[in-house]
């Protein structure tokens, strides 16, 4: 057998056709047996895995080393090194080897032993590899080749891992840090590796046994060679710390945005009062005031302000540089203290025992006595109830002392100031908090079903009109049925996002009483029209009131006849990639947006095949300022027609190939891939409208759940069963059907008659001879009601199947 070359050494191309890459891999359990062995690792050593499975490991050494490796191994989650092996032909073979050591219930574990062999790829370790990476990617680098395993590391990924590169090449990733962060990693180098974009990827890249509490942010980047081919995959990994970082300098530009809007507001006040008013101007603002809170004040205690603007008759001269740059603290009982406690204004001859006091204590208001000030007016910085600082004005130059006209003047320019520094600060709070707000109304989670494999995005807008009010959401209806929705609302702010969170609980709770696409949105077109009536007399421009001009789209997916119903009001039409690769749009008519009144929806009924891909989103998403919309749906199309196997990997490359830049209006997008519930899922049965029919009833559904191995189930569905039936036979219409889906852990029991009559639960007199059989269905079942349809009615009921069923 030929001798397999060990990492780190160099491979010629007639090495690599006759020698492919693969990896050796075996475990060892904490007695240091072997457990595990796989074919590389016998095609490695010659060992057949009955031969060494359950043996000592150290009965693969050449050296006598155990001893070494047990202590080396002692409270240590990773080792790495080269050790030479016996091969099962008796020569002695030198390695590189990478174990992780893997924890597992009750105090046990096992230690992971990989090795790559005769890696091909490093035929790419040459200039123009080295040019492509540090060239197109200057960061923390790991480069992998087609097959996905390392060819090249620089210092930083050697840093990163506590590996040097040596002994990681030829591995995957998920070989070099096990974790299922990594296995997620490599499913995105795929998609990479096919569609020749970009990929954000969160990576876990520690050295085994440290903290992740700090992870890395990546981007996976395809390497191309001069003729635009794929030729390897460059991971760029950030430690997350630059996320932070990013997050802290986006909300210290907030801070600074705000703190400018402070400052001018605060210096328009010293510059329109000096000369005018006053030979000096300063204002003070509470460290509080950034909080805009309230604060209780005592005259008796320490405030401590920050001097944020001022202004002197002489600017040669100014007074601010006696002032320290930092913060100050007011003197207990002086006069800016009891104007802080008191909330009034007050005008002093400087001769007042009290300025005198403070002259002495307070270095920032040396001022006074250094530029002979005879008349000082101290006023509260009051907005809409809080209290935010203080302003101070004095005269030293012109002869004639403050007068009470003047106090008023000064009271009425400070309140303005006053109001716009509140109002400077309150900005990026409420932005904050409609972010905040609408991050809660958006899902958290998808609901787990089984009708349809969903990923979603949200991106909000770049601009600084605020967050709007784009939502989507997923709700499982009865049928094992699914509906999609995808709105957007009008204006932005916490108005929009409020909004946005009453029409989502409407459109919930519609859904949930099973109203078709186009009776739902003529009930919410109905709530836009009551929200407008309700705030029309607040003052609100009539395009923002309750929501008008909302659009939306709803769509109801059935896994069982694979067929999606759609409408939407004044919404973009949804599109579809067909599983043989065919992209288009569904001609959905188009209705009014919400709150307009008196027109009709319409709804689009269409077959989606098993595997096809249904695109929900918001005209964000088509909207660019860099290109038409025209051109916008193309690049989309092209992502869409992609061979990919997540719908998550489907969203990013929508997201990748749309847009170049965060876009200027929110994005919501929706993708979701078609499961059908095929003929061995499902049962149905006509009956006859007849009594006896009932026992007959009860055996089809007995005999289908034994087809299903279902046994423990039958009892309770055999009663459900038995009352919906006679309910539909006594009250009911006929055609009578009975329909059983199974779907996962969850039996559906259904009864149709063509009687539009809706039962309802009442609780039956002590001699009533009937009124029982829906209560104990609702008893039974865990969760039941009515589907109207065109004609007719369907009664369901849903019950959970235990666990292993």
């Amino acid at each position: 057998m030929e001798r397999p070359t060990p990492p780190g050494e160099w491979l010629d191309e007639a090495q690599v056709a006759g020698e492919p890459t693969y990896t050796a891999t075996a475990t060892i359990d904490e007695q240091g047996r072997v457990t595990g062995w796989s074919e590389e690792a016998r095609r490695l050593l010659g060992y057949a895995p009955a031969q060494v499975v359950g043996l000592p490991a150290a009965g693969l050494l050449a050296d006598d080393v155990g001893g070494q490796v047990r202590r080396a191994a002692a409270r240590q989650e990773r080792l790495t090194g080269t050790v030479a092996l016996r091969r099962g032909d008796g020569h002695r073979l030198q390695l590189g080897l990478l174990a992780h050591h893997r924890g597992g219930s009750g105090g046990t574990g096992e230690w992971l032993v990989v090795c790559a062999v005769a890696d091909p790829a490093r035929t790419l370790r040459g200039d123009a590899l080295a040019k492509w990476t540090f060239i197109q990617v200057p960061c923390v680098l790991a480069v992998f080749d087609t097959d996905l395993r390392l060819v090249r590391a620089n210092a930083g990924m050697e840093g990163a891992l506590s590996l040097e590169e040596r002994q990681m090449l030829g591995l995957h990733l998920p070989e070099i840090a096990p974790c299922p962060a990594n296995d997620e990693v490599e499913e995105k180098m795929r998609l990479v590796m096919k569609a020749g974009q970009s990929q954000q990827v969160e990576p876990y890249l520690h050295p085994a046994g440290v903290s992740a509490e700090h992870s890395f942010s990546a981007t996976l980047a395809p390497l191309k060679d001069p003729d635009g081919r794929v030729r390897a995959v460059c991971l760029a990994a950030h430690h997350k710390s630059q996320g932070y970082l990013t997050q802290e300098r986006t909300l210290l530009g907030n801070d600074a945005e705000a703190t400018l809007g402070i400052t001018r507001a605060a210096q328009e006040l010293a510059d329109v009062t000096v000369p005018r008013l006053a030979d000096f101007t300063a204002v003070d603002l509470l460290e509080g005031a950034h909080r805009v809170e309230e604060l209780p004040f005592s005259p008796a205690e320490l405030v401590t302000v920050r001097r944020t603007a001022v202004r002197s008759v002489r600017e040669d001269r100014p007074e601010f540089l006696d002032v320290p740059a930092e913060t100050t603290a007011y003197p207990a009982l002086s006069p800016p203290a009891r104007c802080l406690a008191q909330g009034r204004s007050a005008l002093y001859d400087t001769a007042d025992a009290g300025i005198a006091q403070w002259v002495q204590q307070d270095p920032a208001a040396a001022w006074i006595r250094r530029w002979g000030a005879h008349s000082v007016i101290v006023v509260p910085m009051r907005a809409h109830g809080t209290i935010i600082g203080v302003a101070f004005f004095g005269r030293y130059q012109r002869p004639e002392p403050f007068e009470p006209d003047d106090l008023l003047v000064a009271e009425e320019l400070t309140a303005r100031a006053a109001g716009s520094i509140l109002e400077a600060r309150r900005r990026p709070r409420a932005h904050t908090t409609t972010m905040t707000l609408q991050s809660s109304l958006l899902p958290q989670t998808l609901p787990d079903q089984a009708a349809l494999e969903v990923a979603s995005r949200y991106l909000p807008a770049a601009t600084r009109a605020g967050l709007g009010g784009d939502w989507f959401d997923v709700i499982p209806l009865s049928g094992a049925r699914v509906a999609l929705v995808v709105g957007d609302v009008v204006g932005h702010g916490i108005r929009a996002s409020a909004t946005m969170g009453r029409l989502r609980t409407a459109v919930r709770t519609l859904a949930e009483v099973d109203l078709p696409p186009d009776e739902l949105l003529t009930h919410l077109d109905d709530l836009v029209l009551h929200l407008s009536a309700e705030e029309g007399s607040t003052g609100s421009t009539p395009e923002t009131v309750g929501g008008i001009g909302t659009t939306c789209l709803y769509a109801v997916y059935d896994p069982v006849s694979c067929r999606c119903t759609l409408a939407r009001a004044g919404h973009p039409q949804p599109a579809v990639a067909a599983p043989n690769g065919t992209v288009y749009l569904l001609d959905v008519p188009a209705g009014p947006p919400l709150g307009l009144g008196g027109l009709p929806f319409e709804t689009l009924e269409t077959e989606l095949p098993e595997g096809s891909l249904l695109v929900l989103y918001t005209d964000g998403l088509l909207q660019p300022r860099d290109r038409d919309i025209d051109e916008a749906l193309d690049k989309m199309f092209t992502a869409l027609a992609r061979p990919v196997t997540q719908v998550e990997a489907v969203c990013d490359s929508v997201l990748a190939g749309v847009l170049t830049h965060r876009p200027d209006d929110d994005v919501a997008l929706l993708i979701a891939r078609t499961r059908a519930l095929h003929a061995d899922k499902v049962a149905v049965w006509d009956l006859a409208s007849d009594p006896a029919i009932v026992a007959q009833a009860r055996r089809h559904a007995t005999d289908q759940l034994a087809v299903w191995r279902l046994d423990d189930a039958a009892l309770i569905a055999e009663l459900i069963v038995s009352e919906l039936v006679t309910n539909a036979i006594r009250y009911g219409r006929p055609p009578i059907q009975l329909r059983l889906i199974h779907e996962g852990n969850i039996l559906i029991s259904e009864v149709f008659d063509s009687s539009s009559t809706a039962p309802h639960l009442r609780r039956a007199r002590l001699f009533d001879e009937g009124g029982r059989g829906l209560l104990l269905v609702a008893q039974l079942a865990h969760r039941w009601g009515t589907r109207h349809g065109p004609i007719g009615k369907t009664i369901w009921a849903e019950q959970f199947l235990a666990a292993g069923t």
